[in-house]
């Protein structure tokens, strides 16, 4: 289903499995906690919200994201230990209330981490985990070419705001650092997808980065600037079948004790 909010939660899940491996590499770095009261920030449709959960015995769960959209399909993975809502991750703040927060692919689209960190750092109870994964792949021509093509096709593109918000890991470390995370986990890791083909990364990106054209373009106007950019992506990359997609992510772990 297509929303106004431009997430769908169906193409967003066309690539699930490739989209998953980071999820489980963030929980590895977990410490075991008995019962931990967690919420999950940017929780898109809920399924892996739900399956975190039960992966790590959550006595509560709260998933949050601002997609009216992903919210309503949710709704199917509630529970009595597992809830739902829509609110804005970037301002959100409990005090001193959970022993895990947890945030994955979904920092990078609100900005100032800096700011956003340490209201999430404040959330925590005293012992508490920060697990947060971000990608880090703005310098993709998936990314690249959107970004050239909007500025020809559109008087007034919105930025790709994942290329903005999106830090160094080195600062990541100096945040967790000085937000007093005295153990901590940072690192750059390269996921190696194997698609099917070149223009699958045209699929790839329409459920993530390419959502901020679809409603100020149209639907006549989405539709042309999706011929373009596939003809242009490919004049790049090469149809080539299979195709390598090399995708960079951080993922950063942290406990204060």
């Amino acid at each position: 289903m297509t929303t106004f909010d431009g997430w769908d939660p169906d193409k967003y899940n066309q690539f699930a499995a490739e989209r998953e491996q980071p999820f489980w590499d963030l929980v590895r770095l977990l410490e075991p906690v008995d019962s931990p009261k967690v919420v999950d920030l940017g929780c898109g449709d809920g399924r892996l919200t739900a399956a975190l959960s039960e992966s790590i015995g959550s006595r509560s769960m709260l998933g949050i994201d601002s997609s009216i959209a992903m919210i309503a399909a949710a709704a199917e993975h509630s529970s009595e230990q597992v809830r739902f809502e829509v609110g804005d991750i970037g301002a959100w703040e409990q005090a001193d209330s959970y022993d895990l927060v947890f945030a994955n692919a979904s920092m990078q689209w609100v900005p100032d981490h800096p700011a956003v960190l340490t209201k999430w750092s404040t959330s925590l109870r005293r012992g508490g985990q920060l697990a947060v994964q971000v990608p880090a792949n703005a310098n993709h021509p998936a990314h690249l070419v959107a970004a050239e093509l909007a500025e020809e096709l559109m008087d007034d593109p919105p930025p790709d705001v994942v290329a903005q918000n999106v830090l160094v890991p080195e600062r990541y470390a100096e945040l967790l650092d000085a937000l007093g995370f005295d153990r901590q986990h940072v690192r750059l890791q390269v996921y190696v997808h194997h698609l099917a083909s070149a223009a699958e990364v045209v699929e790839w990106v329409k459920g993530t980065t390419l959502t901020r054209f679809k409603e100020p373009l149209g639907a006549a106007g989405w539709d042309r600037f999706i011929d373009l950019y596939r003809e242009r992506l490919l004049a790049v990359l090469g149809d080539r079948s299979p195709y390598l997609y090399p995708f960079k992510r951080i993922l950063m772990w942290g406990q204060r004790n």
